[in-house]
Order: C-alpha cells, then structure tokens, then sequence
C-alpha cells in the first residue's frame, strides 16, 4: 500500500511538472514512479507523451506500447498510439486496424464511453482522410460529432474534409461554426481562410490568414505573394533550367498559369484544392496509342497556392521549378515513386 501511493504521488509530481513545462522534472518523477511500479501503465503513458512532444517518435511508441503491455485496456495508451501512427509514422491502415478493434470491443480492450467513442471515430476519420477516403472520412467525423457532441475540433475538420471535396459553401459554414465554439484555433481559423478565399471573399480571407499566422506561425505562414509577372518569369526560368534533351523534348507542352484548380476538376479528377501543379493529357510513353486529343495536353501551376507553401520568394521560385520538373516527369511517364526517388515529389 505505501508504494501505492509512492507511485501515485510521483505520478502527480510529474503531471504538475509537465503541465508548467517542466519536462526534465516531469520525466524524472515518472522514472521515480517506474521504480516503485515497473509495470505503471500510467507512467509510461506520460512519459511516452513528452517524448512524443520532444520529436522522439520511436521510443515514445515503445513507452505506449509498454503501457499496454502493462494494462491493456488502459485506454489514453490505446488513443496515443493510434494517433501517433497517423501524423507521425503514416501507419494509416494500421490506424484503421487499432480503431476497428476498440469500437468493436472485446474482454482485452476497453468498453468506450461516448466520449471515448467520438475520439475513436474522429482517429479512424483522419487515418481515412490520408488514404484519401473522404467520403469515409466524412461520415466517422460526423459520427464524432454525434456521439461527443458540438466539439470544435470534430466541426473544423469536417469543414476541412468539405473544402478537400470542393464544397466550398458547405465547408463555411462548419468552420465558422468552428471558430464560434473555439476562436483561437489555428487549424479552423486556416481552412476558414483558404474557403472564404476560393468563395472570393478576398478581404475576409486575408484578416483571416493573418490571424491563423498569428496564433501559429510556424503552422500558417501568411502567402508569399508576388505579381503576376514575377510569376511568369519564374515558371519561364524553370523550364530554361531543365537540361537541354528534356527541355527540347517538352517545348510544345503549353505551361499555364492558373490560381486555383477549378471546382469541376476537384470533383472530377479527385484533387487537391491545394494542389500546386497538374499535368493534363496524354504521357508521351503513351502518344500514338490512344485517340485522346494532343491539345489537352498541358501542365499547369496554381500560383496561390504555391505562395502559400513558401516562406520568401526565393523559396518560392524554387518550388515553382520542383513543381514544373515534377508535373513534366508525370508527362514523360514517371509515377509517384520514380518521383520521389529523383527528389522531385
């Protein structure tokens, strides 16, 4: 008993320590409370979040792991590791995999609260989201909603899923909606911005960009912005800077210049509104064997939202020229993975 209540006082310690920053002291209380009880799942849990903040993805896993070795219906460990599998590792199915397994329950794992549960449909909808279901992401994040309740978190990213599907309109509303519950989240505050601009509301969107880089700028940079001009210099330079056997190769390959994808294309095609480039038409490994009309091909740049992925414009002419060397690659043939093999995705 009293070693109980060592650990569990050790426990507080490190909390209280992690809350104000203090994360040395927090792990040091957490290593202490490990020593009176190896097998705390609640030590391990906390000490595996700091490591998770301090970019120590590996042995943050392990300590979530450890955790649920120790208790395996520990439930925040189970929520921890789902979540770091998705931003962090990309492990995405296996996210789905782990989410399936605690919404369907089982003597091993933890019976979920509604709370619980909404966590656990809002996890699946983003492992979802980046495998590019977004229609089965809608639908898990709108589950959230409903057994958690009006959470500003569930709201803004089912406005982000509708601003990736093209449905501008109805993505205002949720985001506004999710700015109205939590004003100083930088994540609605941002996608607020990128909808109100695609609905051409140019003013509104610039006080909101400038808000989100001001909660988070490292997150939300404000757009670096040049003229249109500037721009087409650019893009002109990044083709005279290919070597000269591709260059002659693609010099009948009209390079356009748009701001944004149109709606029609995202919903058609399934891309990006934040998409920065886009080769239409016909790779040239295939000419000659399809009837598909020449004059659609092409490559196009989407100027906005190249300047609102770089921090200064000589960042930003040197992503234009990434982007046009990436979408001639997709015209000579090249898939996603030759691609990033020649550091060009």
């Amino acid at each position: 008993m009293k070693d109980k209540d060592r650990y569990w006082d050790c426990l507080d310690h490190a909390i209280e320590a992690s809350h104000v920053g203090r994360t040395d002291e927090a792990l040091a209380w957490f290593a202490e409370a490990l020593k009176v009880h190896p097998g705390g799942a609640e030590a391990h849990n906390g000490r595996g979040e700091i490591q998770w903040d301090e970019g120590k993805i590996e042995e943050a896993l392990n300590e979530f792991e450890l955790a649920l070795q120790a208790d395996p219906k520990f439930i925040a460990a189970h929520l921890n590791r789902a979540e770091l599998l998705i931003e962090d590792l990309a492990e995405h199915e296996q996210a789905v995999a782990l989410c399936d397994q605690l919404l369907g329950g089982s003597p091993e794992l933890p019976k979920p609260d509604r709370g619980t549960e909404a966590e656990i449909y809002y996890l699946k909808s983003k492992a979802l989201f980046y495998l590019d279901d977004l229609q089965g992401a809608l639908f898990l994040v709108r589950r959230a909603l409903k057994s958690g309740g009006e959470y500003a978190m569930y709201r803004s990213f089912e406005g982000q899923i509708l601003f990736e599907s093209g449905r501008f309109d109805e993505a205002r509303q949720r985001l506004e909606r999710a700015v109205a519950l939590e004003p100083e989240a930088a994540h609605a505050v941002y996608y607020l911005a990128l909808v109100l601009e695609r609905l051409g509301e140019a003013e509104e969107a610039a006080r909101a960009f400038e808000k989100a880089d001001a909660l988070a700028p490292d997150h939300y940079p404000l757009p670096t912005v040049i003229d249109g001009e500037g721009f087409e210099r650019a893009a002109a330079a990044a083709l005279q800077n290919l070597p000269r056997s591709i260059r002659e190769y693609v010099e009948n390959v009209p390079l356009l210049i748009e701001d944004f994808p149109s709606q029609d294309l995202i919903r058609d095609e399934n891309i990006s509104p934040q998409i920065l480039g886009l080769f239409t038409g016909i790779p040239s490994t295939e000419a000659g064997v399809t009837d598909q009309p020449l004059d659609l091909t092409r490559i196009v740049l989407f100027k906005k939202n190249l300047e609102k992925v770089c921090r200064d414009r000589s960042e930003l002419v040197e992503q234009i020229q990434i982007t046009v060397k990436h979408e001639i690659g997709h015209y000579l043939g090249l898939d996603e993975r030759d691609l990033e093999r020649l550091g060009l995705s």
